[in-house]
């Protein structure tokens, strides 16, 4: 490999692990992470080593990080983004269980005042 190549290399190799060192300290920065957060890195680093070892077999090992881990990183976000939109409809659908078990409840005690109120026949 000439110098250029080898420069290259280590160029890539340094986008790579800053874009995941700033990916990192992003997510840590809001408290904890959400699903689609949490897709998102887990597809990046897993798209980063799959691309690290498909380019250490055409010699470009950096680039093929990079390059995996990008297309990581937006694959796990859309699955992400999915779970996090079931997670909120299930959230909704729990909120929604409960307003209506206490609409259940405020008409059964209704309905037993109404019937200690109304004569015996």
């Amino acid at each position: 490999m000439n110098i250029e190549g080898k420069m290259a290399n280590r160029i890539s190799i340094f986008i790579a692990g800053t874009a995941l060192f700033g990916m990192l300290i992003a997510g840590c920065a809001g408290g904890s992470l959400t699903t689609r957060e949490k897709g998102a890195g887990i597809g990046a680093l897993g798209g980063a080593a799959a691309g690290g070892i498909i380019g250490s077999a055409v010699h470009h090992p950096g680039a093929g990080a990079a390059i995996g881990g990008l297309l990581g990183l937006g694959t796990g976000a859309l699955i992400g983004d999915q779970l996090q939109g079931r997670d909120n409809q299930a959230q909704d659908q729990d909120r929604q269980i409960q307003r209506n078990q206490q609409e259940i409840d405020r008409q059964r005690n209704e309905l037993e005042n109404v019937k200690r109120q109304a004569p015996e026949y």
